[in-house]
Order: structure tokens, then sequence, then C-alpha cells
């Protein structure tokens, strides 16, 4: 077996490295680099969940309206139906603004090759839409009956 040898030569010029900047300047040492982690901002976190002013909002949304609807279900007796189908509109906001979340966040773990992670939010997403629809259309039926 032979090994390929590099053919005899000069040996690179020292100078050559630093006026392309391969190296170090002279008269000053090599700087460490900086680690990834002082770069980033630290975010508050409630689990794998990041707690922006959004998902704040969507959350407030969410159980806002759903204890509207359990309200109105409960106590108002007067004016029952168009309550109920506001409650049920922002009920379904809410799963729809969930679920364009999941879809944001499953195409960056698609694009990251985290098969797992984007099929899990791929389902949750699912069912996030599948409650806005669910909402949307009680809210239809109830402007329906409201109607006649």
């Amino acid at each position: 077996m032979s090994t390929i040898q590099p053919a005899p030569g000069p040996a690179p010029d020292p100078s050559q490295a630093v006026a392309t900047g391969a190296g170090p300047t002279p008269g000053t040492a090599a700087q460490p680099a900086a680690a990834p982690a002082a770069r980033t901002r630290r975010r508050r976190r409630i689990g794998p969940i990041p707690v922006t002013p959004v998902s704040v909002v969507v959350a407030l949304v969410l159980l806002g309206s759903l204890i509207f609807i359990v309200y109105v279900t409960l106590k108002v007796h007067d004016g029952q139906i168009p309550l109920l189908a506001a409650g049920f509109v922002a009920f379904g906001a809410a799963w729809v603004a969930i679920a364009i979340g999941a879809l944001v966040a499953m195409w960056r773990a698609a694009s990251y090759a985290r098969s797992g992670r984007a099929t899990a939010l791929a389902i949750a997403g699912g069912i996030a839409g599948l409650s806005a629809i669910g909402s949307f259309a009680i809210a239809a039926v109830l402007a329906l009956v409201l109607n006649t």
C-alpha cells in the first residue's frame, strides 16, 4: 500500500497567512469565540411553550370565552342565544390562532428534520382546527336559531 505524500517544496510563508487573514494578526492573541448562549436572549417559558404576548392574549381569549359561555349558560335567561353565539365565535377564533401557531411550529420543526415533533404538532394543530370548526358551527347554528 502506498500513501500519497505531499510534494517536496518550500514551507508555506507565515507572512502570507497574516496577509490573507488566515491567522491572528501580529502582536495580538487569538480571541476565543463568544459562546452561542451569550448571544441569545433568555425567554420565559412554561415547559416547552414560550411565553409571548401573543400566547398570553390567545390564552386569555380561550379561557375568557370559555368562562363567558359557562356563565351565559348557567345564569343568563333573556338573550342567551346571541350571547352564546358571540362566545363561541371568540372561542373559535382562539382555536384558529392555536392552529396557526401549531402550523408555523410544525413547519419549523420539519425544516430542522425533527419529524417526531412535527408529527405531534400536526396532530395538535389538527385537533385545534377541528375545535375551531366546531365552535364556528355552533355559532352558526345559534345564529340560525336566533333568526327563526
